[in-house]
Order: structure tokens, then sequence, then C-alpha cells
């Protein structure tokens, strides 16, 4: 044993010194040595309820996870040899990235979409465009995945318009439509309805989804807040409260657990702190999976947290980013080890502009590296039984839960945002993080640690047209001039007149999509009976 002096006394002692107390992202204390005695409990095999070590028995070894790359800029055209290019190069599904003000209900020509058009996803102002984009594309073998929210019932109902012009039945129709709204107003802010509203068209497209294809998940409650600054504890605790709300708004409707709960999927952030990640979503699945029970839900498939994830986003760097690689290398493995089911991984330049080629097929490499050059997909839940990962999950599941039951005493998830609590507490994080960058406690390589000054990689970001603005006003001029307008007018009317009763929305948004009213038109009927969203600093 180390010997110091003792100060206090001249002698010796046989104290060791203080270590430091180190922490986890979400401040949960990391011991210097685990053991046998820090483990809780054992949890059931992989497959068993509460799914703690993976949803399925066998995990990867019968199928590896999905391998999305999120693509979409410009025009539809050039969106669809990204595609191409991509299932070529090995991707096993569709990933689609949708401009801001496709996101926000604005036409390419709307003048608030200005200098917007095409920039950080594709736009789509009509089923046109939807038709050019996943044209001579296999829609009965891949599924897709949509990153949209606020015009989600509307994308859908293209999506689905296209599949079926192509033939596909509705149960070969697969893929999935993020679909939460509730995250727009915690975290991103890609809104457009207030929140009453908005949670009455989610639910809307997940009533009418579950009914009619059955292979389509029609919600994915994703997780920015971990983006926006939340704590990886924080940021499964609000992703999960916020899968109440809709389970709550879905039993209200007399929507039966076991047959809406198979078709929820979760979708998450993963950073490089990798036991925390894995703990992570070993503990979200044990709470998600008791919570569905609670809620009547039998049918173990019901009970599963199915989830989805990128690799990559705040967590990049502009600084030396080829360092980019190493980090998300690192986030796909912890994914691995933790047991998702499809795997998104950002490119090292996406800190720069909408991925090139390259970048996007090395990422997509990381992956296929992953699945077939290593272990992890060789056996279900490998880090199972380490005294580290098991303690580690035992204490993010009680500092998840803690949380939860945070956002329960005020009223839930719906009742946070609209305080503005939950935006409150978010972006004091975020100040506490970028602090703690600034200031060095928060170490990051090539940041503020091992930086190397004047470095500067060349990097070869992805050149958008500068013409496909006027392009996509040119084809919408061309679709006003060439569609059935009064068939337009009419459908219109009757989504503004619906939405100011309460039936089912969808029906009327598909009507109105088939007649090829813009994206702008049909939010605009909506617009009218709603309003739109003010945030509670506004107030």
């Amino acid at each position: 044993m180390r010997r110091r002096i003792d100060k206090a006394g001249g002698g010796r002692s046989d104290r060791a010194p203080a270590q430091p107390v180190h922490r986890t992202r979400s401040g949960t204390a990391i011991r210097p040595v685990y053991g046998p005695t820090d483990v809780k409990r054992h949890p059931p095999p992989p497959g068993e309820f509460p799914f703690t070590r993976g949803i399925h028995a066998d995990m990867y070894l019968g199928k590896p996870w999905t391998m999305r790359q999120y693509a979409g800029f410009g025009t539809p055209a050039e969106t669809n040899r990204r595609f191409l290019y991509l299932l070529e190069a090995g991707q096993t599904g569709l990933s689609l990235a949708l401009d801001l003000p496709t996101q926000l209900g604005l036409d390419s020509d709307d003048p608030e979409a200005a200098g917007e058009v095409g920039k950080v996803g594709v736009a789509i102002d009509s089923l046109a465009d939807m038709e050019r984009v996943f044209s001579g594309l296999p829609l009965d073998r891949v599924s897709t995945s949509m990153t949209i929210n606020a015009t989600a019932p509307i994308l859908l109902a293209m999506y689905e318009a296209v599949a079926r012009k192509a033939g596909v039945p509705a149960d070969r129709i697969s893929g999935t439509v993020q679909n939460d709204l509730l995250k727009e107003f915690g975290a991103r802010g890609a809104w457009i309805f207030p929140i009453d509203p908005s949670m009455r068209l989610a639910i809307d497209l997940v009533e009418d989804t579950v009914e009619r294809l059955p292979r389509f998940n029609p919600i994915s409650i994703a997780s920015h807040y971990r983006d926006a600054g939340a704590t990886p504890a924080e940021e499964m605790a609000f992703t999960l409260s916020a899968g109440k709300s809709y389970v709550d708004a879905l039993l209200a409707r007399g929507l039966d657990p076991d047959r809406f709960g198979k078709r929820i999927s979760f979708f998450f952030y993963t950073y490089a702190n990798f036991f925390e990640e894995v703990a992570k979503y070993r503990a979200g699945r044990r709470i998600w999976a008791n919570h569905m029970k609670s809620r009547g839900a039998s049918d173990p498939q019901a009970q599963r947290l199915r989830a989805a994830c990128v690799c990559g986003g705040h967590s990049l760097t502009r600084a030396e980013p080829l360092n980019n690689l190493a980090r998300l290398t690192l986030e796909a493995f912890a994914v691995a080890c933790g047991g998702l089911q499809s795997v998104f991984t950002a490119a090292y330049d996406e800190a720069f502009a909408i991925p090139t080629e390259l970048s996007s097929r090395t990422s997509l490499r990381i992956q296929q590296i992953l699945a077939l050059e290593t272990e992890v997909a060789k056996t279900a839940d490998p880090l199972g039984g380490s005294y580290f990962v098991e303690a580690l999950t035992d204490d993010l599941e009680g500092e998840i839960l803690r949380i939860m039951d945070e956002v329960d005493a005020r009223g839930g998830m719906v009742e946070a945002l609209r305080s503005g609590w939950l935006q409150t507490r978010i972006g004091r994080r975020a100040y506490e993080w970028q602090k703690g960058v600034e200031d060095g406690s928060i170490p990051v390589v090539g940041v503020n640690v091992h930086a190397t000054e004047g470095s500067t990689e060349a990097i070869e970001a992805q050149v958008l047209s500068r013409e496909a603005e006027e392009e996509k006003k040119a084809e919408l001029r061309k679709l006003r001039e060439g569609r059935d307008g009064a068939a337009v007018e009419r459908t219109l009317a009757r989504v503004e007149d619906e939405a100011g009763g309460s039936s089912n929305l969808m029906p009327a948004i598909r009507e109105a999509v088939l007649a090829y009213a813009t994206t702008g038109e049909i939010a605009g009927a909506l617009r009218k009976v709603f309003g739109t969203y003010r945030p509670p600093s506004q107030f």
C-alpha cells in the first residue's frame, strides 16, 4: 500500500490519497473498481421481459441491425440519385431528410422559404416530388424512415400513394415516420400548430396507420432533447415521458395497447460516452416494458422498446473533423452493444455541410465493418454481466425514473412543455455543457485538449445546386397549371372543414394529396383552423 506523510502529526499514514470522483455525463459517480457486490440484480436472458438485454433472443444473429444513411438535399432528382448510390453501397434501409420549408408546411415558392429550399433536406412540395424521389426504388423490399413531424400526415399520405402506384400492396409498405410533435416544442423548434391540435394530428396518423398499413410504424418518439443539451438520463426520461403521453392519448381513443404498442418506435442520439450509452438503452428498455405492461399491454411485442438512433450530431466537431471518424465508430459500437434495431451513422463532415458521397459511404462502412469484421453481432448483449455495465444500468434506471416522476409531478410531458419548464431545463444543461467545454472541464479532443494549433484539414463539402430553388419554383408553377384546380379547392375545403370537427383527418389529407394539393396548401388549410404555436416566452 502506498504510504504518505501525515502533515498534521508529522508521522506516516496508511491511508491512500483521496481519488477524484469521476462522473458520467448524467452525473452518476463512477467507482474506481466494480465487483459482484455492485450488481443488485441479474436481468433475464435477451428476449425475455423486461428486455433489459435486448428485445430478441438471438438479437443480431438472425439479422443485423438495419443500416441507414440520412439522405436528402436539393431537388427530388438529386435525392433519388443519392438513394440509388447508397443502396448500391450496401445500405439496407432508406432515411429521408426533408428541408425546413417542407417541415414547416411551406411550399418552395413561399416568401418565407427563400434561401432554405433544399438546404438541409429535399424539398417536397407535392405528390409529384415524392414520385421523383422514389422513382425506380424497390419500395416492396426496403423500408423508409422519414424525419418529418408537423407535416408527417401529409408526407406519409404521399409516400403511401407512391408505393401504391408502384403496385406495392398495403401489407408490404414498410417504414417509419417520426411524427413526434412534443419534442419539437421541447428541443427542436420545427413546429406549426399549437400543442393540442398537434397531438390530435399525431394520434390521427397513428390510429389510421395501425388500421391500414400493418408494417408501417406511425410514430418514432425522438430524443432531440439530447442534442439540444439534455444529459443521457434526461434524454431517456423526457423521451419515455413523451411516449407515455402518446400512449395515454391512444388509450383515450379506445385503442388496444396490444395493437398500437407493436407499432410505436423510438429514436435516440448516441454519443461517445460508450458505457453510459450502453446502460442507457438497457435501462430504457426495462422502464418502457414495465410501463406498457402497466397500461394493459400483455403481448410481449407491445411491451418492447424498439429503437433506432443516430451516431453523430452535436458530438461532431468542426475542429480536426477526421477525429469524428473515431467518435462515430465508438458511438456505433455502443449502439451494437446496446442492442438497437436501426442505426444511422452521420458523416465526419456533417459539421460543415450535407455529406458527400465519399463521407456518406465511409460512415456506412463503419457499420458494415462492425457487423462483419467484429464479434459484436455474434452474440446477444455482449457486455451483459459486466459488473460496471450492470451497476450503471441500475444507477441510470433510478435516475431516469426520478426525472420521469418530476415530469409527472408537473402534470406530464404536455404540461411540462406548455409551461416552458422543460425548455428552460434543457437550455440550462446546454449552457453547462458549453461552459465546461470552454473552461476545459469537459475534454473534447482537438478542441480544448490535444488541439493542433492552426490545423486546417481540407474538407471537400457537398456543393448544393444554386439553381435548385428556382427549379422548384418553376416546377410548382407547372404543377398548378396542369392539375385539376377545382378538385384541389374541393379537397382543401374538406380538410379545413374536418379540422373544425373531431373526425380523423387522414382520409381528407389523402384525398388532397391525390389531387396534387401542395404541402403548403394542405398545411395552410389546417392553419386556418388550428392557428400557430407561440412559445411560452412570448406570452
